[in-house]
């Protein structure tokens, strides 16, 4: 059984979206479709600097909340 991709955005990161927030929910459902059967062979990996940075802004946020 394959566990499902759970797909998250940085904070911040799609402030310079300049779409509608129609066409940001599509793009989003988008993602999540195409990630729904497992990460597709031609993706780039994540370092580990920017797992660790990512981490980092996760954890900085959960704590704002």
């Amino acid at each position: 059984m394959m566990t499902k991709i759970k797909v998250v955005f940085a904070p911040g990161s799609l402030d310079s979206f300049e779409g509608t927030q129609e066409e940001l929910d599509e793009l989003v459902a988008h993602l999540q479709e195409i990630l729904a059967d497992g990460i597709p062979a031609d993706a780039i990996p994540v370092t580990p600097e920017e797992e660790e940075e990512m981490q980092r802004l996760f954890d900085k946020q959960e704590k704002l909340q």
